[in-house]
């Protein structure tokens, strides 16, 4: 980013410290470079249209949950954004899974097909909005809507779907619901039957299953929650976090012959109308048959879940990067991150490189690297490229990524199994590559 400054040298030195000091919410700042420039006498405050800059680094945003005033917004009825499943600002909502290409313009975004109504460009355009210049913004009149059908696609005709789906799922319904970066399959958490329904369907017959919770306090009921473990759960990156257990009061067979749970807080404006009917626990696991990548399209996902989900509810905001949800833990008073993806990748690490470089990854839990010049870009996690749906999502993925950050590597580092994805990979590109052993990759 760029900023043109014009103004006395103490103002100047304040206005400095303020963006070390404080800077925007989800902003990251690796470095400040301050030179002298003819002074042109600006008359008012301007964001310019972005330039592509070929040589340029931008760094993408994770997608991050829904914030405080955002929520108020939907919960106010006098709010023209009451109950509005698709509401952000500059401080939350949805960043990487909707980047089609940098820089980060509306244009480059899914959110390209929806145009602004008056009040939302005011918004847009106002600096002191908190809506000023988010990319996203939208509202009930101009923005995305969400739609419910049956497990054949038949739309199902509802006043209110936002109360009809916790509805639903109060009735011992599953749903297949459309998120940030994909889908998940929901359900009543508390209903044993329903949850081995949910099994049986999805043929996952003792691996646990993810819950979502009304809040911070419905957690502590079932939980045991450290400081730094509501501090994770209740941060902007919203991870399934591995909790202990403290009582039984939940089904058994949610994760068999463990002692912990896995905890998400609700994340989107959707999330949080799921919970106005009563329901304060469900049952949200990724929308993915058995070893295949997680289902972030509509009609992949009328296609293939409806065999699994009595009903399904999309909405027509495109997701361009499918993301799963990260899941973290605390070990020794720290976080570990078990599984990179939503509200965490894309990771930007600052480390010397002689070349641009593309390390593929390990056959199993796949996430790759890719770098230019000092810097490494790490991938969300993908999963086992064990079948060609999960191979093609990688080949998506690392295009995606050689494209947005405009690297091609010169060099590949793979795996030297012969079967692996990677070493088919190298064979369709004319890079150099290096073979690495992946016990020895896994010691380093």
């Amino acid at each position: 980013m760029y900023i043109d400054i014009e103004g006395k040298e103490e103002d100047i030195g304040i206005l400095l410290n303020n963006i070390k000091t404080k800077p925007p919410q989800l902003s990251k700042i690796n470095e400040i470079q301050i030179e002298d420039k003819k002074v042109v006498n600006y008359e008012k405050f301007n964001i310019l249209k972005s330039n592509a800059e070929v040589n340029a680094i931008t760094l993408i945003s994770p997608d991050t949950g829904v914030c405080e005033d955002c929520i108020k917004d939907i919960t106010d009825m006098k709010n023209r954004r009451y109950k509005y499943p698709f509401t952000n600002c500059t401080n939350c909502g949805p960043r990487f899974s909707i980047i089609k290409d940098l820089p980060y313009d509306r244009e480059a975004t899914c959110m390209n097909q929806f145009i602004m109504c008056n009040e939302c460009r005011k918004e847009y355009e106002n600096p002191l909005d908190r809506r000023f210049h988010a990319q996203p913004t939208a509202c009930p009149i101009c923005g995305p809507q969400i739609e419910l059908v049956d497990n054949e696609g038949n739309k199902i005709k509802s006043l209110g779907i936002a109360k009809k789906v916790p509805n639903l799922i109060g009735q011992g319904f599953i749903l297949a619901i459309k998120g940030l970066g994909g889908f998940h399959l929901a359900c009543n958490a508390k209903c044993e039957d329903v949850i081995q329904k949910l099994r049986i369907r999805k043929k996952r017959p003792t691996k646990p299953l993810a819950l979502m919770m009304k809040d911070i306090e419905t957690v502590k009921k079932f939980c045991h929650v450290s400081h730094i473990e509501e501090k994770i759960l209740c941060s902007e990156r919203k991870p399934i976090i591995l909790l202990n257990k403290k009582n039984d009061l939940l089904p058994y067979n949610i994760a068999p012959h463990n002692k912990r749970l896995g905890i998400m807080l609700p994340y989107t404006p959707l999330h949080h109308l799921l919970f106005d009917e009563g329901i304060d626990v469900l049952v949200m696991t990724s929308a993915n048959k058995n070893s295949m990548p997680i289902i972030y399209k509509n009609d992949d996902a009328i296609h293939n879940l409806k065999d699994i989900a009595d009903y399904i509810l999309i909405h027509n905001r495109d997701i361009h990067i499918p993301i799963d949800d990260s899941v973290s833990m605390v070990v020794l008073h720290e976080e570990r991150v078990l599984r990179n993806s939503r509200g965490y990748a894309p990771i930007n690490v600052k480390h010397s490189m002689t070349h641009d470089i593309l390390a593929s990854g390990s056959h199993l839990k796949n996430t790759f690297a890719i770098s230019k010049k000092d810097n490494v870009f790490i991938s969300q996690y993908i999963g086992d490229v064990e079948n060609t749906e999960t191979c093609d999502r990688v080949n998506m993925l690392v295009k995606h990524f050689k494209n947005v950050y405009n690297i091609n590597p010169e060099l590949i580092v793979h795996d030297m199994h012969p079967n692996y994805w990677s070493k088919e990979y190298v064979k369709t590109h004319d890079s150099n590559n290096i073979e690495v052993q992946h016990h020895h990759a896994h010691i380093v």
